[in-house]
């Protein structure tokens, strides 16, 4: 296992942030200002979130060459915010199968991919379900073709046995998990016991520890992201799942909304959570 992270640690300064939690930073970073970052803080891969990167084929092949010159291993990151809708979007599917060439021109292998997210998870699993493998099977099949795995995220839209069924329905070397840490306890999981169950199927993560705050629990903000090791998961449980499933992939430290008890700026926090996790693995 190789620590990484994924660029979403700063989706606030490429302009992005959560209405009524965040606030605008003040300025902006582009992805190669990222991969300075990501250089900086000694990491081995980065997860590059492709909504912020246009696509545009000088942008690309210059992306290709920076990622080749540092000798990080990419992942491309796929789906922010909705994905495939929960399988109901064919115009999403189609820009899925485009991105996977533009993993392949990064370097990636792993293409993280979001199926939906809390807002689009219909209440109906076998409704959900119904929809949602029909749509991945081609797109993982046409993905194993061309070398690359679809690593789908547990994205407060799946839970951990629904995303075990998947993976068993698709049944193709094109398509896997990207273990998010955190994720299915924002969905009343225990993070330990998920682990356990998706390790076998990880491809990718996204490594983040979360607390709580007051207010209602089936909301966003009663989650908020803290440095890995002051939060509710136990990270170091988490590994162990993964190294007994033999997982060889990127650890990619992810904060979403930080704890305000943290302050605004994620960069302390950020190189705080890649101390402990060198630390420990």
């Amino acid at each position: 296992m190789r620590i990484g992270i994924d660029s979403y640690c700063y989706h606030r300064y490429f302009g992005d942030w959560y209405e009524g939690l965040q606030r605008d930073p003040g300025r902006r970073i582009d992805v190669f200002d990222f991969l300075d970052i990501a250089q900086g803080h000694g990491v081995a891969g980065v997860s590059l979130e492709a909504v912020y990167i246009p696509e545009d084929d000088a942008t690309l092949g210059r992306l290709a060459d920076r990622v080749a010159e540092l000798g990080m291993e990419p992942v491309w990151a796929w789906g922010h915010p909705d994905g495939l809708r929960s399988g109901t979007d064919e115009a999403a599917a189609e820009d899925l199968l485009r991105h996977i060439g533009i993993a392949k021109r990064v370097g990636a292998t792993v293409m993280r991919i979001c199926a939906g997210s809390r807002r689009t998870r219909p209440a109906d699993w076998a409704q959900h379900k119904g929809k949602l493998v029909p749509m991945l099977r081609p797109l993982a099949e046409a993905a194993a073709r061309q070398g690359v795995v679809l690593a789908v995220e547990n994205h407060i839209d799946l839970l951990a046995d629904e995303m075990v069924e998947i993976m068993q329905a698709v049944d193709s070397p094109g398509l896997g998990v990207c273990l998010d840490t955190a994720n299915n306890l924002r969905m009343f999981e225990e993070p330990v016991a998920v682990a356990a169950k998706l390790a076998p199927y990880t491809r990718a993560t996204h490594v983040k520890n979360i607390t709580t705050q007051r207010g209602d629990p089936r909301s966003f903000a009663f989650w908020p992201s803290v440095p890995l090791d002051a939060g509710l998961v136990d990270i170091e449980a988490v590994l162990g799942h993964l190294r007994a499933a033999h997982y060889t992939g990127l650890l990619a430290l992810e904060i979403d909304y930080l704890a305000p008890a943290y302050g605004e700026e994620e960069e302390p926090q950020i190189a705080r959570s890649l101390k402990w996790l060198r630390s420990v693995v």
